[in-house]
């Protein structure tokens, strides 16, 4: 758990960065990595439902 957290965290502060330095607008880079999170998390808890249900290589 510690480890996805840290993950996480490291890859927010990048996309932040970068996002910071392609726009010259904090608030803008902030608010695109919150919304980011949000929608990200929400794809990879469908990902793994939807995976979850395929049978291939399952044997």
């Amino acid at each position: 758990m510690v480890r996805s957290v840290s993950y996480r965290l490291v890859i927010m502060a990048l996309d932040f960065t970068v996002l910071t330095l392609l726009t010259q607008r904090m608030d803008i880079a902030f608010g695109f990595v919150v919304v980011s999170n949000i929608y990200t998390t929400a794809a990879y808890f469908i990902h793994e439902r939807l995976w979850n249900r395929i049978q291939w290589g399952v044997g």
